[in-house]
């Protein structure tokens, strides 16, 4: 069993941290050797007098391969807090995106955004920090997702939040991440992402010196329904894509004090917190499958086509969160890699396309292979449901003329997509108010004239 020991709030430097490996497994860490009982979850008497906390992540008769929750031992129950009050900072997270909702700008139009910051971030911490560009459905309902963008500069010191509506999955792009949670921290850098689930609390600042301007910024991918799973690899074989071992959970850390910290809490798609005199970090150990994790998006095993034709891109899927339709993601979320093109006889970037799902895709780092120019790290781009994309014309014009010997991908070029079965609702703030909007992005096909040599009738 991992220990991180620590009984203080000083902040365990990110090179220090320990770490657990495997995908959904059952997992167990004690930062104080003896703290799990040996039998069962809930004794009369837990050992060193901590309280037994269990914290669903399903419902209690979900079968078992998909059944998830975590035994905690803490120092106190989460139940005792002062009363909820609406939370003292911003309402600008969008959680329901029905199309007449004011907040709600929805658009077919290609759309693709530069490096989206927010303003004044210098000042503005994690919570305060984030804004959504679009989503479907609600989480009353738990079936739907939301799309942030998130840009600040300020740590949460005694500040935590834990989220009702649905899954996190933070993708940053730049400043590194320590995030701390009720089972441990997790450093999380650029080329990384991690996944908070629901429920859990946990709180995110920015490390030191890994940015030139202070600040982190990055993506949020937030599901509502169901958890994010390994993808089947079919015909692939037992091994490729994202192994199972390189996910890493975090091991036991606890504080250890008495000072006033005010609990965050994302329900019904609005914001309320809560006052209480310790950490809400005070786990001591742990044992379950539900369990924050990080994951090297370099580590990513690429699979392509060594023959001919451009692959599908769900071949590049590190996770996907299923729906109730076999086959059909509430959201994928897919890398695009650093990865040899050796097709012969193809057009190798991705062929234009009209997509039954929506796709999003942000820029992490470098250059992605479909668009030569404007898709920038830190900008993003979505092509709704049916709305017609794919290379630009410069791509194009050098695709169909370019000498095809083995070619690799930049080492250095990173890019991903959330990729949904929804219409994705654009915001207000996404299409109006960011001031990111590139207005000329549809010209990037402009200059696709007819080139056929059919004559005309």
């Amino acid at each position: 069993m991992g220990a991180q020991n620590g009984s203080t709030t000083t902040s365990t430097k990110p090179e220090d941290l320990k770490y657990q490996n495997g995908f959904g497994n059952w997992q167990e860490s004690e930062a104080v050797p003896g703290s799990i009982p040996e039998r069962g979850y809930a004794p009369q008497k837990v050992p060193h007098n901590l309280y037994t906390e269990c914290l669903s992540g399903t419902a209690f008769t979900v079968p078992r391969d998909h059944n998830q929750r975590a035994w905690l031992y803490r120092l106190q129950p989460s139940a005792g807090h002062e009363p909820f009050v609406p939370y003292k900072g911003h309402e600008s997270i969008v959680s329901s995106f029905y199309h007449f909702l004011p907040e709600i700008e929805p658009t077919p139009q290609q759309l693709r955004w530069d490096p989206l910051t927010v303003k004044g971030a210098k000042d503005k911490n994690f919570i305060d920090g984030i804004r959504t560009i679009g989503g479907a459905g609600d989480p009353q309902m738990k079936d739907g997702l939301a799309i942030h963008c998130y840009n600040f500069g300020k740590n949460m010191g005694n500040t935590s939040l834990y989220n009702s509506d649905g899954d996190y999955l933070i993708v940053p792009v730049t400043g590194d991440l320590l995030v701390t949670t009720e089972f441990g921290k997790l450093h999380v850098p650029s080329k990384f992402f991690c996944v908070v689930q629901r429920g859990i609390k946990f709180k995110v600042d920015v490390v030191e010196g890994t940015s030139e301007d202070g600040l982190a910024q990055g993506f949020i991918l937030e599901i509502y329904k169901g958890h994010f799973v390994i993808p089947e690899l079919g015909p692939i074989g037992s091994n490729g894509l994202a192994n199972a071992k390189d996910f890493q959970t975090p091991v036991a850390y606890y504080e250890d004090n008495d000072e006033e910290h005010i609990v965050v809490n994302k329900f019904s798609g609005k914001f309320f917190q809560f006052k209480q005199n310790r950490s809400p970090f005070d786990v001591v150990a742990f044992s379950g499958n539900y369990i924050p994790y990080r994951y090297d998006l370099r580590k990513f095993n690429v699979m392509g086509s060594v023959s001919y034709d451009h692959p599908d891109p769900s071949i590049h899927t590190v996770l996907t969160c299923v729906s109730d339709v076999p086959g059909v993601a509430v959201a994928d979320f897919v890398v695009f890699a650093p990865r040899w093109m050796v097709m012969e006889d193809t057009f190798r970037p991705p062929w234009f396309h009209r997509n039954v799902m929506s796709e999003f895709m942000g820029n992490i780092c470098g250059t992605y292979d479909a668009k030569a120019e404007g898709f920038m790290p830190g900008g993003a781009s979505l092509h709704n449901m049916n709305t017609p994309h794919g290379p630009d014309a410069d791509t194009y014009k050098k695709a169909t003329t370019a000498d095809l010997k083995p070619h690799k991908l930049s080492d250095d070029s990173y890019a991903f997509m959330f990729e949904t079965c929804y219409q994705v609702a654009t915001t207000k703030w996404a299409v109006s108010e960011c001031g990111k909007v590139q207005p000329d992005y549809y010209k990037a096909w402009a200059g696709l004239e007819r080139i056929s040599t059919i004559p005309r009738p």
